[in-house]
């Protein structure tokens, strides 16, 4: 907690923000201690870019049912109420404009599977543009025991179930690419990344992957365009490939499934349904 609140404070001072910290109790919570930073860094760091000059951002600690409940709040621009059911969700950003928080989406996905890794759970609230904001995150404390499924073991903690699997990743909208990169890498992937169909092609003369995870709508060379000519150009590699993407009607789904790809998904997915998706691809 206090390092994450001593990476932020020269943003703070450089803003004239008030950081302040109103902390029951301490202790310690469940998890890998550079995964948690982030979480709070990343919360923290929203909380000062979003708040004006002269404005103030709380974080407070309290411990209630064997559960850490951090609570970052602000007093900045606020979410509008049209974003903030859809804040959390991954692939999504808000209209690119300061007064919609737009640019959270990214930081905010990464967040929540963070959170979502250590069991945790994480809220939003705010009554509008230019009424602040709080987030809410709780964490298992150390001494708790958590039970988890046979499906949720596999994107534990310290888990990497796709370690030693080599990934291509394609999309031409860079955030949505950088949180498809952080899900794959942290669960063990090795992973390059191309912002185009083009790109992807001269990457593959370098890098041999064993799976493609490819948009579908991109210029120049779309997510089939470039199915094909990985067919064409590389037909002595047995590389699967799985297509990523926004649309989601069921004629989508046949063609891309028709014409090579392994799977087929539509955004947002839940990083655990891609992870065990690929395990089952890779590992048979």
């Amino acid at each position: 907690m206090h390092a994450a609140l001593s990476l932020v404070s020269p943003m703070a001072d450089a803003r004239q923000i008030q950081l302040e910290t109103k902390f029951t109790e301490m202790a310690e919570v469940s998890g890998d201690i550079k995964r948690l930073q982030q979480i709070l860094v990343n919360l923290l760091t929203n909380a000062i870019k979003f708040t004006p000059e002269g404005g103030r951002v709380t974080v407070t600690l309290e411990l209630f049912e064997k559960q850490a409940k951090i609570a970052v709040r602000d007093t900045g621009q606020g979410i509008s109420p049209e974003f903030l059911p859809n804040i959390f969700e991954q692939f999504q950003q808000a209209q690119k404009s300061s007064s919609s928080k737009g640019g959270l989406g990214l930081g905010l996905a990464i967040v929540k599977n963070l959170v979502e890794l250590h069991n945790g759970t994480i809220t939003a609230e705010s009554l509008g543009l230019s009424k602040g904001a709080t987030f809410t995150v709780c964490l298992p404390l150390l001494e708790s025991e958590v039970v988890t499924t046979p499906e949720e073991t596999s994107i534990a903690i310290d888990a990497s179930p796709l370690a030693g699997i080599r990934i291509l990743a394609v999309d031409d909208e860079p955030d949505s690419l950088q949180l498809l990169q952080f899900i794959l890498e942290n669960a063990g992937a090795e992973v390059q990344t191309a912002a185009s169909g083009l790109a992807a092609l001269e990457i593959l003369a370098q890098f041999n992957p064993a799976l493609l995870v490819s948009d579908i709508a991109m210029p120049d060379l779309n997510g089939h365009e470039l199915l094909q000519q990985i067919r064409m150009k590389y037909r002595d590699r047995q590389i699967l490939e799985i297509a990523l993407t926004a649309y989601a009607s069921s004629s989508d789904r046949d063609y891309a499934l028709r014409i090579g790809f392994d799977k087929y998904f539509s955004k947002p997915i839940e990083p655990a349904v891609l992870v065990r998706a690929i395990v089952s691809l890779v590992r048979g």
